[in-house]
This record gives structure tokens, sequence and C-alpha cells, in this order.
């Protein structure tokens, strides 16, 4: 399994000045979906951040997002570790499939690929 990239996600009622404030460190907008806004640095695209209001189909914001080459393969191995699923393994209209899942410090992450 090949990690492709971590972003933090910040809750965040606050878009237009967390983009403004990010930007002093050298981000620019890369995505916005609304409920989701994404900055990356433009020398290294895989640095990222994401600001976010709500989750648009699942019951919490994730702590953080691990993209990774094999989703499905990922979903088996923490479910076959026992690990608490938080948000079932979803194709999501935006084209990520993804899952939920607590890590053992109670934070939620996002696992995702690009289908």
């Amino acid at each position: 399994m090949v990690v492709r990239r971590v972003v933090p996600n910040i809750p965040s009622d606050a878009a237009q000045e967390s983009r403004a404030f990010y930007g002093l460190l050298g981000f620019e907008q890369v995505m916005d979906l609304g409920w989701i806004t994404t900055l990356a640095s433009p020398s290294q695209p895989a640095a990222q951040v994401s600001l976010m209001a709500y989750d648009k189909t699942a019951p919490v914001v994730p702590d953080l997002s691990v993209e990774v080459d094999d989703v499905d393969a990922s979903y088996a191995a923490v479910r076959g570790a026992g690990a608490e699923i938080v948000h079932p393994l979803t194709d999501e209209e935006w084209g990520v499939r993804r899952f939920f899942v607590r890590d053992p410090n109670g934070r939620v992450i996002n696992v995702l690929g690009h289908r």
C-alpha cells in the first residue's frame, strides 16, 4: 500500500478568512466544493490543508485525510484489525472512494483514493 498524501482537515466556518491567512504562508486554493476548500503549495502540490464547514455525506468532519493507492486494501486492513469504521466505504459523487476510521487516539481519519 502506498500513501500518496496526507492532508490536515481544519473545521472552519471562516473559509474566506482562512484562505487569506494560509495565502500568507504561500498556499493557493486548488479546490472549492462549497463545504470543503483545499489549499496547496504551488511548489509542492501534495503539501495541502483543507478547510471544512461540514462533510457532505459523513457524520463528522475528519481530522485528517490520507490518500492511498488502494483504498479497498486499506479498508480490508483496518476492518481486519477491528478498528472502528465511522463512515462506510463509499463512492462519492466528487470522484473519490473513501471511508472514515477512528485511530487509537480517537481521531477520525478519512482514507481515500481517486477513482
